[in-house]
């Protein structure tokens, strides 16, 4: 009778046991969908964080070049490190580049003032088949803004200082001390400008 009993309880537990298995996958697969999708998102942003610093960067660069050629003439510096510079080329063909290297495709690109850039990507690939319905079909999106700052400062010098004499330019902390008759040794973009993802 006890013996009996024992098999009944066996077969009792049986189909709780395949329940709890059952649902054990279920989550197993639920977290493996969130993570593939958590995954897909994560590559979209990093697609389309290079995407807006490769576009600022661009900007940057072409700055730099515009302060070279206005070297000699420091009355247009300020307006420079503001990006308050006419006929600058564009940059989106850079954030262009930077969301396909990194499988996406950018969708917008667009400088946010003179010392900004705001981009959206979308990720190459779909999320993929999962037990969530429809994400064969959805393409993790993502945006960033990268901003150019100044990293220089300088004090124009006084009405008698003459033409030949430049001010001296501090860039966080390094001093240049610029000779109009030597402008060998100039900062480059990366010294007059940093750039970096917006908080």
């Amino acid at each position: 009778m006890t013996r009996g009993r024992r098999h009944g309880d066996a077969g009792q537990a049986f189909p709780i046991y395949i329940t709890v298995v059952g649902g054990l996958l279920f989550l197993a697969l639920a977290y493996f969908a969130v993570g593939q999708a958590g995954a897909n998102r994560n590559s979209a942003q990093t697609a389309a964080d290079a995407a807006a610093l490769a576009a600022a960067q661009e900007t940057r660069d072409q700055l730099a070049d515009e302060w070279v050629k206005k070297v000699r003439d420091p009355d247009s510096w300020q307006d420079i490190f503001d990006g308050l510079v006419a006929g600058l080329g564009p940059s989106c063909w850079r954030a262009e580049q930077l969301a396909a290297q990194n499988e996406a495709r950018l969708d917008a690109c667009a400088p946010d003032g003179p010392l900004e850039h705001t981009v959206e990507v979308t990720a190459g690939e779909p999320v993929g088949d999962s037990i969530v319905p429809g994400t064969e079909n959805k393409y993790a999106r993502a945006s960033a803004k990268a901003v150019i700052e100044p990293r220089c400062t300088f004090e124009l010098p006084g009405g008698d200082a003459g033409d030949d004499v430049l001010p001296r330019l501090t860039c966080k902390g390094e001093h240049w001390d610029l000779d109009v008759k030597d402008l060998g040794d100039l900062p480059k973009a990366e010294d007059l400008f940093e750039v970096h993802l917006a908080d």
